[in-house]
């Protein structure tokens, strides 16, 4: 088994006293690392939103896992007057419930419309739980489920998670089982530490052999239950949904069973975040990577379910496998201490710059929004150590070890030419997740297409096949990629300020963020027109919302006109109305003529400036920021 190399980061002699500079988002600053917050009852008005947003949010999680989709409708509806009022653009994530094993407790709605439950209720050690299919009240000792075949999946011996949903590492709300006997209908466990238990309970199956191959049985409930397409089928008729986070996503056949659902219900913009929280999920990581768009790391399932001290290894391994394909990946659990006070541990302030430096595009808040006492805190806090991180981030060395790679996967091509007859499934195997050594297994093996990160589905060639014909030439460096790093080597190179990139889809902006430069990525959207067979429409709005998961991007919308020079005019002067650039700046540009790519480099000053910004004459929308 071959383990993937953690990247090195070189960090120059700082004075420790030079280190502690101020790093407020004022003018002349940019985090290029994403936060997508959970909506929950303690920010769901207009006033709080705004103020997220305005904190530097940049997506919006519903999860669809506890709520009335009434509760639901009226956080998006929100949303929508915050993004407005506060002129700020954000993605919108619907979250599924998928295959979480819960508690049937009874609770009633608040005024706010938010479901609670009565009292908590205590567990000492070594009392005795039932977890039961049977249809019978819920008491102190005895828990009905929602997963009827639950105890056909579990043995005695098998160690059981109960906790509160978006339970964070800070509460006390947290149960570990031991199961003693299982009956046709019954689960019956000893509970292995005292805690007290409040709000909705989910039930979590450890894997029983941690360090070593997937032994427990896997949960047989559909990746998308029916009050998941449901609320998306009511939500999406409405609003317009950018993303679907695929709970539990066991292997690749979850991704395209999911898509399929999107296309049956109109939903073809729609992209896929796969959630990462089982071991058995790492062991069908590659197909998984393939189909999705982008991949969210639950950190929370995923570190009870392997041992923990691998944990600081699966997440570089995850997040260096989506860099070298070009996908967004977002991380969970980040500050759980911040849902009740306005400071984090130093231990999780490290925990964040250490993901930024892994190379993760974004991160997840759940509790600390959703029912946190700080969620405005919460976010600017991540946001100023991420921005801190972000200062000494290798990035010629992170631009180095892709272009290495693709060298590797060179190698393997030119080798899989000469020994055609070898398969690429006998190079490659899905039953680890940490044999990603290379470009020809985070590629080839990955039935990735290389003309961009958006999943293809399985129709797909084997790129190592092709290459072996000599089809793709490279099977990493296509011509668009060889645009995108050749935009970041010359921004590195002349030291721009920004780099513009007008783009139809996001394909080419999300492959220069790939390479992470260390100027923000101006994205142009042109709108273009798109038909569902039934009529057409103008698309771009929901691009640029998608491109606010992707490190280092920073989206606007692009008025259609025939002249290019002026909108990259609009664009430059509202990069420098956030102090972004100035006279005597240069700038890197990205975009398409005709069929060609073409990269250029301007002045700032050899560009007129806008009279009327975000106004006619194939000008950029520039509150679109």
């Amino acid at each position: 088994m071959r383990y993937m190399k953690a990247r090195t980061h070189f960090f120059d002699a700082y004075d420790p006293g030079a280190i502690l500079e101020p790093a407020d988002h004022d003018a002349g600053t940019f985090t290029h690392t994403k936060v997508m917050f959970t909506v929950g009852p303690a920010c769901q008005d207009v006033e709080s939103l705004m103020k997220i947003l305005q904190a530097g949010a940049t997506s919006a999680r519903i999860d669809l896992t506890w709520g009335p989709v009434d509760f639901h409708e009226k956080s998006l509806e929100n949303l929508q007057v915050a993004m407005k009022n506060s002129r700020r653009l954000c993605a919108i994530v619907l979250d599924t419930l998928g295959r979480e094993v819960f508690v049937k407790r009874p609770f009633k709605i608040g005024e706010d419309g938010w479901p609670y439950h009565g009292h908590p209720i205590s567990i000492k050690a070594k009392q005795t739980i039932t977890l039961t299919t049977k249809d019978v009240p819920f008491t102190d000792t005895v828990f009905p489920l929602n997963y009827s075949k639950f105890p056909e999946v579990v043995e005695p011996g098998d160690s059981l998670y109960v906790s509160r949903y978006l339970t964070t590492g800070a509460e006390s709300g947290a149960l570990y089982l031991k199961v003693l006997q299982v009956t046709d209908t019954d689960v019956v466990c000893e509970a292995q530490t005292p805690s007290e238990l409040d709000g909705l309970l989910t039930v979590f199956h450890m894997e029983r052999n941690q360090m070593g191959p997937v032994l427990s049985k896997q949960n047989t409930m559909a990746a998308l239950q029916e009050s998941d397409k449901e609320a998306i089928r009511r939500l999406s008729k409405k609003f317009d949904i950018d993303f679907i986070a695929l709970s539990y996503a066991r292997d690749r056949d979850d991704v395209i069973e999911a898509r399929k659902f999107l296309e049956e219900a109109g939903m073809h913009s729609t992209r896929l975040i796969a959630k990462v929280e089982t071991k058995y999920t790492l062991t069908k990581f590659k197909g998984i990577l393939s189909e999705a768009d982008a991949i969210m790391i639950s950190r929370g399932n995923l570190g009870t379910d392997c041992p923990v001290d691998k944990m600081a290894l699966i997440q570089k391994n995850l997040i260096s496998s989506c860099n070298l394909v070009g996908k967004p990946v977002l991380v969970t659990r980040l500050v759980d201490t911040m849902v009740s006070t306005p400071r984090p541990t130093r231990a999780e302030a490290t925990d964040v710059a250490n993901a930024v430096l892994d190379g993760a595009d974004g991160f997840l808040l759940g509790a600390e929004t959703l029912r946190g006492l700080y969620a405005v805190e919460t976010i600017h806090t991540v946001l100023t150590i991420s921005r801190q991180a972000e200062t000494m981030f290798d990035h010629r060395h992170h631009f180095d070890y892709l272009m290495q790679e693709a060298a590797s996967a060179q190698a393997a091509s030119d080798k899989a030419s000469i020994h055609q007859s070898k398969s690429a499934s006998s190079i490659s195997s899905a039953t680890s997740f940490a044999d990603l050594n290379s470009a020809l297994y985070s590629m080839t093996s990955f039935n990735v297409d290389p003309m961009g990160p958006t999943a293809t589905g399985t129709s797909t060639p084997n790129l190592l096949n092709l290459a072996s014909t000599g089809a793709l030439g490279s099977p990493y460096l296509s011509k668009l990629e060889s645009i995108a790093s050749s935009a970041v080597r010359a921004a590195d190179k002349i030291n721009a300020s920004l780099l513009v990139v007008y783009t139809h889809s996001g394909q080419t902006a999300q492959l220069v963020a790939k390479y992470r430069p260390s100027m923000p990525i101006m994205t142009l959207v042109v709108p273009s027109l798109k038909t569902d067979k039934l009529g057409w429409k103008l698309e771009g709005r929901g691009i640029a919302r998608q491109c606010m998961i992707s490190r280092g991007l920073m989206p606007m919308l692009a008025a259609p006109g025939p002249s290019t020079e002026n909108a990259l005019a609009d664009a430059v002067a509202v990069g420098a109305s956030k102090g972004l650039v100035k006279p005597g700046d240069m700038v890197v540009v990205v975009q398409r003529v005709h069929e060609d790519f073409v990269l250029k480099i301007v002045a700032v000053d050899d560009l007129d400036q806008p009279t009327n910004l975000g106004g006619s004459g194939g000008g950029a929308k520039g509150w679109l920021s």
